[in-house]
C-alpha cells in the first residue's frame, strides 16, 4: 500500500544514487521529510545548481563550475607531468593524500569495447593533442587495477611512447599496514613481481 504517490517518487528518486536500495531510499526520504526539513530545502536547491552550472573543465575535463579547474589553472602545478586518472573523485583522492604538484587528465571511464568505449568517449584526441605540445615528460597512469584499466594504462603507455614520453605506472600490491596472511594471492603475486631495491 502506497501512502503517497510523492513519497513514491521520492524514494524512486533517491534510488539513482548508487548503492541505494529501496530500503535506505525509504530512509532517506522520511529522514528528510520528518526530520530534516531544512536540509532537504538545502540538498534540493544545492543539488539544482550544481546540475546546472557544473560542466568539465576544458583542459583536463574534472569536473568544474569554471571553464578552467583550479588545478589546470594554478600556475604553481608541474605541467611537466600529466596524471591519467578514470574519474573526476580519483583527482580529489590523488590530490589529498599523495603531496602531487602535477596536472591531470581525466578519462570519466575505460576503455570498454563491450559497454561502446573506445578512445573517442575517453577525450584520448584531446589527451594525444596535450601530448603533442611537448610540454609533458611524464605521464603518471592512476587506472583502476581492473582487466579495463589496465588496458586503458597499456593504450595510453603506448601513444606516450610513440611521442618518446616517460609513461609510469601506480604500483600495485601490499596495503601499508597489510599482513600477507590476509592478502589475496593475486595481489601478493602482484606485489612480489614489482618488487624494488632498499
Amino acid at each position: 500500500m502506497s501512502l503517497s504517490p510523492l513519497i513514491d517518487k521520492l524514494i524512486e528518486s533517491l534510488q539513482v544514487l548508487p548503492g541505494v536500495g529501496p530500503k535506505s531510499a525509504q530512509r532517506m526520504a522520511f529522514y528528510l521529510i520528518e526530520r530534516n526539513n531544512d536540509g532537504a530545502k538545502r540538498l534540493s536547491s544545492v543539488l539544482d545548481e550544481a546540475v546546472e552550472r557544473i560542466g568539465h573543465c576544458n583542459k583536463c575535463r574534472t569536473l568544474t563550475e569554471h571553464e578552467r579547474c583550479s588545478i589546470c589553472s594554478n600556475p604553481g602545478r608541474d605541467e611537466t607531468m600529466l596524471c591519467i586518472v578514470e574519474t573526476p573523485s580519483d583527482v580529489m583522492l590523488v590530490n589529498k593524500v599523495t603531496g602531487y604538484k602535477g596536472l591531470f587528465f581525466v578519462l570519466m571511464g575505460h576503455l570498454s569495447p563491450l559497454d561502446g568505449i573506445g578512445p573517442e568517449e575517453l577525450g584520448l584526441e584531446l589527451l594525444a593533442q596535450r601530448l603533442d605540445s611537448g610540454v609533458v615528460k611524464e605521464l603518471i597512469l592512476a587506472t583502476n587495477p581492473t582487466v579495463e584499466g589496465e588496458a586503458t594504462a597499456h593504450y595510453i603507455s603506448e601513444m606516450a611512447r610513440k611521442r618518446h614520453i616517460r609513461a609510469t605506472r601506480l604500483a600495485h600490491g601490499v596495503p601499508l599496514g597489510g599482513e600477507l596472511e590476509y592478502v589475496d594471492g593475486g595481489t601478493l603475486s602482484q606485489a612480489f613481481s614489482d618488487r624494488r631495491d632498499l
